[in-house]
C-alpha cells in the first residue's frame, strides 16, 4: 500500500524559474519512485494570480500528478499554504510537503525529509544546524534569519534551530489540527506559528539539515513589512503564553 505525499508550491511572479524548477522536481520524484515504489508523490501548485503568467507556464509543461490551485489575488504565504492544505485534506493525502519554487530548496534533499517523516508529525528542513548550510546569502540576511529564530526560540520556548524554514513535511493529522486552529499569520511568521501550534498539540517534531541556496533569478518576496509582522506576532504570542491566553478556543489534541 502506497503512502501519499502532496508537495505544496505557493508562487507569485515566478515565471523566470518555475519551468526549470518543476522539471527538476519531477525528475527527482521519478528517481525516488524507482527505489521507493510505495511512495506516491504529487504536486499542488498554488498561484496567487501572478501577472507574469507563472501558472500558464507551469500548466503548459503537462506534468504527471500535477494540479493547480489558482487564487484570485495575492493574499500571502500563510493563506496560500492553508488553501493547499485544505485541498489536500479533501483529497485524502497523508503527508504535506512545503517547498519554495524559486530554487532555494533542493529537490535532491526531499527523500531525506520523507524518511524522517515516517516517525514524525513535523519535519523541519534546517539551515542552522550541523550539516545544514546557506549559499549566496549576504551577511544581513543571515543575521535576520538567525536573530529572528533566536528571538522566537527564547520568547516562545521553542527548542528548534530554524523556525522560519519553508522546507517541511507535515502529517495530515497535524495539518487538520492546524486548519482548525485559526492561524492568522500571512508572511514568514506563519512558519513560526505552525511550529508553536505543533508543540502545543504535542506533535513529534524532527529537524533535518538542508542546504539553502539563494535564488539566482526573480525577486525575493522578503520585505521589511514581512519581518515586522513576524516580530509583532512573536511578541504577541509570547505575551499570550505568559498570561495563558494563547489560542483560547482550545486545542484539538
Amino acid at each position: 500500500m502506497s503512502t501519499s505525499y502532496l508537495i505544496c508550491l505557493p508562487t507569485y511572479n515566478e515565471a523566470s524559474y518555475i519551468a526549470t524548477f518543476l522539471k527538476e522536481l519531477s525528475i527527482e520524484i521519478s528517481r525516488i519512485k524507482q527505489t521507493h515504489e510505495d511512495l506516491d508523490i504529487s504536486i499542488l501548485h498554488i498561484d496567487d494570480n501572478s501577472p507574469d503568467k507563472t501558472s500558464e507556464i507551469a500548466a503548459s509543461l503537462k506534468l504527471e500528478n500535477y494540479w493547480q490551485l489558482n487564487r484570485p489575488e495575492k493574499l500571502g504565504l500563510g493563506p496560500a499554504y492553508l488553501a493547499g492544505f485544505s485541498w489536500g485534506v479533501n483529497k485524502g493525502f497523508e503527508y504535506f510537503i512545503e517547498m519554495d519554487a524559486d530554487g532555494s530548496h533542493h529537490p535532491g534533499q526531499l527523500l531525506e525529509l520523507i524518511k524522517a517523516s515516517e516517525s514524525s508529525d513535523l519535519v523541519i528542513g534546517t539551515r542552522w544546524m550541523p550539516g545544514g548550510q546557506v549559499i549566496n546569502w549576504p551577511t544581513k540576511r543571515r543575521l535576520i534569519s538567525k536573530l529572528g529564530t533566536r528571538y522566537a526560540s527564547m520568547a516562545l520556548k521553542l527548542p528548534f534551530k530554524d523556525l522560519t524554514s519553508g522546507y517541511r513535511i507535515l502529517h495530515s493529522d497535524l495539518v487538520k489540527d492546524l486548519l482548525g486552529a485559526g492561524i492568522n499569520s500571512k508572511g514568514y511568521g506563519f512558519q513560526i506559528e505552525m511550529v508553536l501550534l505543533a508543540k502545543e498539540f504535542g506533535a513529534a517534531i524532527t529537524q533535518v539539515p538542508i542546504t539553502f541556496t539563494e535564488r539566482t533569478v526573480g525577486r525575493s518576496k522578503m520585505t521589511g513589512a514581512i519581518v515586522w509582522e513576524s516580530l509583532l506576532g512573536i511578541t504577541k504570542w509570547a505575551i499570550e503564553i505568559r498570561f495563558k491566553r494563547l489560542y483560547p478556543t482550545g486545542l484539538r489534541r
